[in-house]
C-alpha cells in the first residue's frame, strides 16, 4: 500500500481506512492508498502552513532549481511512471510517455522562469516612490482529475511552489499512484518539508474540508463543471482565489477548402486520444456539406484503423475507458442515439473484461442530441452538414461551454472569423488537443474561470501589494 505525503512524512489515513486501485483493462486490483478524510486534510494544510513562511524565504531562483531537479528525476523515471500510469488509467503507453514527461518539461518550463517574478518601483513627484511587490498567495489546494492526473497536477504544482506558495493536491480517487511515486521524486530532489502534501481520499469528504478550511488561500480544480460549481460556492466565505476549468465540448469546424486529409486525421486524433476522455477533445464536428460525404469516409476510415487494447500492447491505439461511470455512459449514449441517428461506425461495448467501447462516430442527429449539447467524455464523435460558416459558428457556439474550438481552413479570412468569433479559451486553425505550457489554458462561460499555464499562472498564485515610500 502507498501513502500520503504529509509534512514530509509517509502516513496513514487518520481514521487507518484504504481503498484499491484498480486496472480499468483488467479489472484487477493494483494498489491501494489512504482513504483520507477532514483530520488528514487538515494536517496536510497545517504541515503546509508551517512550511510557509521558510518557503516563501527561498530565493525564487533556487525555488526554480527545486523544479528543475525535479524535472531531472522525472525524466528518468519516466519508463517506470508511465507503465504505472497506464495501469491505473487505462491510456496506451505512448499517451502515457508523453504525459509523463510533459510534466517534467512543465517543471522546466516554470524553473525557467524564475528570474521573472519581481515587482516594479516607480517614482512620483507627489507620493514619492512607489514599490509594488508580488507576494505568494499562502497554502494552495489543487485537485486534479483522474484523466489526465500527470500532467494536470503539473499545471498546479509548477507555478504555485515557484510563486513560494506551498501546496496541497489531491489526485483523484481513482488514479492516485502516480502522482504519490512523484511525490517521492520531489523529496529526493530536496523539495523542504511540508512545501507538497499529497492527499488521498474522496472528493465529498477530503475535498470538500480542503475548499472550506479557513487558512487555504486558492483553490485550483479542474474536473466536471457541477462539481466547480460546487467549488466555487464552497470556497465564497472565505473569499479564497479560484481556478476552475470545467470541460468543455469542443466543436471542431471543417470548412470546404480545408485539406480532408489533415482534417479527418486531426479530427480522428482529437476524438479518440485517452479514449475521448480529455476536457479539450473534439466533442463535435460540424462539416460544410460540399465535402460532408468525403470527410465522414475519411473519419470512418482512419476511426476504423483504431486498435483498442490494453495500453500496455504493442499497437495498441485507444485503451478502455477510466472508469465503470464513464464505461456505462457511453452505453446509455449510444443506446439512446440508436434510434434517432446513423452509426458510421461502432457504438457498442467490446470485449468481455474491461471498460473498453469502440471508437464510435454518429451522423444525422437530431438538433436536440444530449452530444451536441453536453460534455461527452468518451469516444463518440457526432458528425453534423451544415451549409456553410454561419451555421457551423452557430452551432459550435450553441452549448453553455467554452473551453476549445477549432476551425479547419486554408482561408485566412475563414481562420480569422473562427478566431473572432467562437466562444472558446482557446482556438486552434488546423490543429486541435495539443497545450504547450507556454500558452494560457482555460474557458469562457461554462468552462470556467481563470487560466492555467504561461508566465500568466504565476500572477494567479501571488497577489500584489503597494509600498509608497518618501523620505
Amino acid at each position: 500500500m502507498m501513502k500520503m505525503l504529509i509534512g514530509g512524512a509517509w502516513t496513514d489515513a487518520s481514521s487507518g481506512r484504504t481503498m484499491d486501485v484498480v486496472n480499468p483493462a483488467t479489472w484487477t486490483e493494483i494498489g491501494s492508498v489512504p482513504l483520507g478524510g477532514p483530520e488528514d486534510a487538515g494536517a496536510a494544510v497545517e504541515a503546509a502552513e508551517g512550511a510557509l513562511a521558510g518557503w516563501s524565504e527561498v530565493p525564487a531562483l533556487e525555488r526554480g532549481r527545486v523544479l528543475a531537479r525535479t524535472a531531472a528525476l522525472v525524466r528518468g523515471e519516466a519508463e517506470r511512471l508511465a507503465a504505472l500510469l497506464v495501469a491505473e488509467q487505462g491510456k496506451p503507453l505512448r499517451e502515457a510517455t508523453d504525459e509523463v514527461r510533459g510534466f517534467a518539461y512543465i517543471l522546466k518550463y516554470y524553473a525557467g522562469l524564475a528570474s521573472s517574478l519581481h515587482g516594479e518601483t516607480m517614482a512620483t513627484k507627489a507620493y514619492g516612490r512607489i514599490v509594488i511587490e508580488k507576494r505568494p498567495l499562502g497554502v494552495c489546494v489543487g485537485i486534479v482529475p483522474w484523466n489526465m492526473p500527470v500532467i494536470i497536477a503539473g499545471w498546479k504544482i509548477g507555478p504555485a511552489l515557484l510563486a513560494g506558495n506551498t501546496m496541497v493536491l489531491k489526485p483523484a480517487s481513482t488514479t492516485p499512484l502516480t502522482t504519490l511515486e512523484i511525490g517521492e521524486l520531489f523529496v529526493r530532489a530536496g523539495l523542504p518539508p511540508g512545501v507538497l502534501n499529497i492527499v488521498t481520499g474522496p472528493g465529498e469528504s477530503l475535498g470538500e474540508a480542503l475548499v472550506t478550511h479557513p487558512a487555504v488561500r486558492k483553490v485550483s480544480f479542474t474536473g466536471e463543471a457541477g462539481t466547480g460549481r460546487h467549488v466555487a460556492e464552497a470556497a465564497a466565505p472565505t473569499m479564497k482565489h479560484l481556478t476552475l476549468e470545467l470541460g468543455g465540448s469542443d466543436p471542431a469546424i471543417v470548412c470546404d477548402d480545408a485539406d480532408l486529409e489533415e482534417a479527418a486525421a486531426g479530427v480522428v486524433r482529437g476524438r479518440f486520444y485517452n479514449c475521448g476522455q480529455v476536457c479539450t477533445a473534439v466533442k463535435r464536428v460540424y462539416v460544410f456539406s460540399s465535402v460532408a460525404d468525403r470527410f465522414r469516409a475519411l473519419v470512418k476510415e482512419k476511426t476504423e484503423r483504431i486498435v483498442v487494447g490494453d495500453g500496455m500492447e504493442a499497437g495498441v491505439g485507444m485503451g478502455p475507458l477510466s472508469n465503470a461511470a464513464g464505461y456505462e455512459r457511453m452505453q446509455q449514449i449510444a443506446e439512446d442515439l440508436s434510434g434517432e441517428a446513423r452509426f458510421l461506425t461502432g457504438g457498442a461495448a467490446t470485449g468481455t473484461k474491461g471498460w473498453f467501447f469502440a471508437p464510435t462516430v454518429v451522423t444525422d442527429l437530431p438538433a436536440d442530441a444530449l452530444p451536441l449539447r453536453e460534455e461527452v467524455f468518451g469516444p463518440i464523435l457526432p458528425v453534423v452538414e451544415v451549409d456553410g460558416i454561419d451555421e457551423a459558428i452557430e452551432g459550435a457556439n450553441s452549448t453553455h461551454y467554452g473551453l476549445g474550438a477549432s476551425i479547419w481552413t486554408k482561408s485566412l479570412e475563414r481562420a480569422e472569423r473562427g478566431c473572432r468569433d467562437l466562444e472558446a479559451g482557446i482556438v486552434w486553425v488546423n490543429q486541435h488537443l495539443k497545450i504547450p505550457p507556454e500558452a494560457p489554458f482555460g474557458g469562457t462561460k461554462g468552462s470556467g474561470i481563470g487560466r492555467e499555464n504561461g508566465p500568466r499562472a504565476l500572477d494567479r498564485y501571488t497577489e500584489e501589494r503597494s509600498i509608497l515610500i518618501r523620505l
